[in-house]
């Protein structure tokens, strides 16, 4: 059976990509993928029956989450390290059966637990007998690639945490149970929506947990103006979401004379304080993700990628890429990692003081930082504007960007939304719109960016807060509405975390995620208001009547 893929916006045809990823993944890692999920969801059986035993579960727990994360859309492209991360759950799975066996534990018997191809070939040939396509029926099929979808989201916001020193057990303990409800053919469709809105739930706790990270580890994010130019330095750049890396990449580049720029989703590391002492971050260059295959070329210097939202590079510089984490593109290097766990930046330094500075890509500024701390520290303000009729309506951007021509639709809807209104965003929607000179009103700027994708939860945060000032009873009867764009997995779990959290009558384009089947779909818009997005035209009728 060829590949079967559709867990992206760009799925070919709005079904499917079944002979070539559109992001450029091959049939053969995409079925390997596949497969290491699966064989994620055999040691998340044995997890679950050594967690009765009161076992230590950490390893099991890193290998799920990792694999989770390495099968996010972009992130990892390389066959050699699916095959190689296949083989080690495979002894990891078998270790924790052997051990529960001793044990006289019960012993999961689903194939997912007892499979056992080792080479290539076997990998290969087993790969193609697992994909989405083996469960028959379309709604319960959705379901579960639902759940799944939405905890490759949650392993990234919570990989990230985990580098910083925190973690949350209940997030641990459900990507556990969320993979074996996966392979249980006695759940029917009611038990697995609740799943999909347990996940999350468990999605919210992922980014509460992260958002503790970042900011008791470099501060809370403020009002920061980024430099959009460059300067005559060597320099590397760096992109993804990984503000631990971010850290080392900025101590070890300390007195060098090579500078740091951000790229994409990594922008809003300017925001946090510990990061502004350090002289030689210099500011940000380029724009979204699905650019960076000609803004790559022009900056000269090497490229570190922390996480996912990879392109398939072209020759001319994939030599000056760098990859850390789950991250993995053939010919890619990886950073090696010291014993204590630190990254080890020495060869990617030495490479970048080798080559030319950045070539410029624009001037200018950028202003962000508007995660709940700074919002809320702005509330009085904020409410007076709302009472008074400055400002008539929040609309939340957030999400993702990509490369199909109709996302021009949120550029045109920024641009054309009124006056007197505000947008909210976070992740890397906002390169539709965040160079638009939309003013301010009354010293408050009409975009205000929060971060990352996974910094969706602090627009949460303010919206539950701006209810409780306004002493309303329900988070829908607030001034808000929601415009959400999407493309992979870690916005599909901000999706189900809004959801979980009672929000409705959101809007979420380009289109409607392809593995929703007909009756998910009218679920999610009969219980929750969800609907695709129309002509912008249309849509601002809609929101402002």
């Amino acid at each position: 059976m060829s590949m079967f893929c559709y867990q992206c916006q760009e799925a070919a045809k709005g079904v499917a990509c079944t002979v070539r990823g559109v992001c450029g993944k091959p049939e053969d890692v995409a079925n390997l993928q596949d497969l290491l999920i699966y064989t994620a969801k055999g040691v998340a059986l044995h997890r679950l029956e050594a967690q009765k035993h009161q076992w230590d579960t950490a390893a099991a727990d890193k290998y799920i989450q990792d694999s989770l994360f390495a099968t996010i859309t972009n992130a990892n492209f390389d066959a050699d390290d699916m095959t190689a991360r296949i083989q080690e759950g495979l002894a990891l799975r078998d270790r924790l059966r052997s051990d529960l066996k001793q044990a006289g534990a019960d012993l999961p018997e689903h194939d997912a637990a007892v499979w056992a191809e080792q080479d290539k070939q076997g990998m290969a040939a087993k790969a193609t007998a697992v994909g989405i396509l083996q469960t028959d029926d379309q709604d319960i099929r959705s379901l579960r690639e639902l759940i799944v979808y939405g905890l490759k989201g949650t392993a990234a916001y919570h990989t990230h945490a985990q580098h910083l020193g925190y973690s949350n057990e209940a997030v641990l303990d459900f990507m556990s149970k969320g993979l074996a409800a996966t392979l249980d053919d006695s759940l029917d469709a009611d038990t697995l929506t609740g799943l999909v809105l347990e996940t999350g739930q468990h999605g919210v706790e992922a980014m509460a947990i992260l958002d503790k990270a970042h900011t008791e580890s470099y501060g809370n994010p403020e009002m920061t103006t980024v430099n959009l130019g460059v300067r005559n330095n060597p320099a590397i750049l760096i992109s993804g979401h990984d503000l631990k890396d971010m850290e080392q990449l900025l101590q070890q580049t300390e007195g060098t004379g090579v500078d740091v720029y951000t790229h994409s989703e990594m922008l809003p590391a300017h925001y946090y304080p510990a990061f502004k002492k350090y002289g030689h971050f210099v500011g940000n260059y380029g724009n979204s993700w699905w650019l960076q295959n000609r803004e790559f070329e022009s900056f000269n210097g090497p490229i570190l990628m922390t996480t996912n939202c990879i392109t398939p590079p072209k020759d001319s510089y994939i030599h000056r890429m760098y990859g850390t984490g789950v991250t993995g593109y053939p010919g890619m290097k990886q950073v090696p990692v010291k014993n204590d766990g630190r990254k080890d930046f020495t060869e990617i330094i030495a490479h970048a003081k080798r080559l030319p500075a950045p070539a410029s890509l624009e001037e200018g500024e950028l202003v962000g930082g508007f995660a709940h701390s700074q919002v809320l520290s702005l509330a009085d303000k904020v409410v007076e504007a709302v009472q008074n009729g400055a400002v008539r309506r929040f609309f939340v951007m957030a999400g993702c960007d990509g490369r199909m021509n109709d996302r021009q639709y949120y550029t045109e809807f920024a641009r054309k939304l009124p006056e007197d209104t505000i947008i909210l965003t976070a992740g890397c929607a906002k390169y539709r719109y965040n160079k638009l000179d939309l003013g301010d009103i009354g010293g408050i700027p009409r975009v205000l960016d929060a971060g990352q994708c996974n910094d969706s939860y602090s627009l949460a945060v303010v919206a539950l807060k701006l209810k409780e000032v306004l002493g309303l009873d329900d988070v829908n009867e607030l001034p808000i509405s929601y415009n959400i764009a999407w493309y992979e997995q870690k916005a599909v779990i901000v999706l189900l975390a809004l959801l979980s959290l009672g929000v409705k009558n959101i809007h979420l384009g380009p289109t409607l995620p392809a593995f929703l089947s007909e009756n998910v779909a009218h679920v999610l818009v009969d219980k929750f208001g969800l609907s695709g997005i129309g002509t912008v035209d249309e849509d601002l009728q809609y929101f402002l009547g």
